[in-house]
C-alpha cells in the first residue's frame, strides 16, 4: 500500500511504501463494531446510585395500625409508593467495560486504517513544526492541507507547540501512533500523520 507524502504547504513531496497487509474489503467489519462498542462502554462513569428501602433514613415504626382507621395499611415511612421512600429496581453503581481480545483490536485498528487510506481520508506530511503555540498558525497549516473541517492528527510526542495550538480549535485532537485507536481513526473526516509517525504506526499494525 503506497501512501503521498505532502509538505506543510500541502505539494506533493514523495511517497511511502507502507509494509502492514491491509484488511481485505468483507473482513474485519465486526472486529471494528466490537472495539468501538467496547470503547464507548468504557466511556460510561458507572456511578448513578438510588437508595432501597433499606437505605432510606426514617424509623422502622409502623405509620399507623393495620386495621380500623378507613386507610390504606402501610407497613413503613420508606415505602416506594411514598414520598422520600425507597427506589425499586433503580441503578446501583456499575463496571460498562467490555471484554475484547488482543487480536480483535488489533485487527479493527488495520481494518479502520486500510478502509480510510482507500477512501483518501489519510493525509501525510513530512513533519508539523510550529515556531510558536499559536492558533493561527496551526490553522494555516490545516488550511494547506485541506483538513479544516475536522482532523486527528498523530505525530511524534515532545511537539509541545503543536498540542497547545490545537487545543482551542474545535474537532481536532492530537495523539500519537502508541495510543491511536480505532474510535479516533473513524471520528474525524481526516487523518493527518507525520512520517515519524506514520512509520511507528506501520510497524505497529504489522505486530501479531
Amino acid at each position: 500500500m503506497k501512501v503521498t507524502i505532502k509538505d506543510i504547504q500541502g505539494k506533493d513531496s514523495g511517497e511511502l511504501n507502507l509494509s502492514f497487509q491491509p484488511v481485505e474489503a468483507d473482513k474485519g467489519n465486526q472486529a471494528v463494531h466490537d472495539v468501538v462498542v467496547a470503547y464507548m462502554a468504557a466511556q460510561r462513569s458507572g456511578t448513578a446510585c438510588t437508595k432501597t428501602m433499606g437505605d432510606v433514613a426514617g424509623s422502622g415504626k409502623k405509620p399507623w395500625r393495620q386495621k380500623g382507621t378507613g386507610r390504606a395499611r402501610a407497613g413503613s415511612f420508606a415505602s416506594p409508593l411514598w414520598r422520600g421512600g425507597g427506589v425499586v429496581f433503580g441503578p446501583k453503581p456499575r463496571d460498562y467495560t467490555k471484554k475484547v481480545t488482543k487480536k480483535t483490536k488489533q485487527l479493527a485498528l488495520r481494518k479502520a486504517f486500510t478502509e480510510r487510506v482507500n477512501a483518501g481520508d489519510v493525509v501525510v506530511v513530512d513533519e508539523i513544526k510550529l515556531d510558536s503555540p499559536k492558533t493561527k498558525g496551526f490553522l494555516g497549516v490545516l488550511n494547506a492541507l485541506k483538513a479544516n473541517t475536522g482532523a486527528l492528527i498523530v505525530a511524534e510526542g515532545g511537539n509541545e507547540n503543536l498540542v497547545l495550538a490545537s487545543r482551542n480549535v474545535q474537532n481536532v485532537e492530537v495523539t500519537n501512533s502508541n495510543n491511536l485507536n480505532t474510535y479516533q481513526l473513524l471520528r474525524y473526516n481526516k487523518v493527518l500523520l507525520t512520517r515519524g509517525a506514520l512509520e511507528a504506526l506501520d510497524a505497529r499494525l504489522k505486530q501479531d
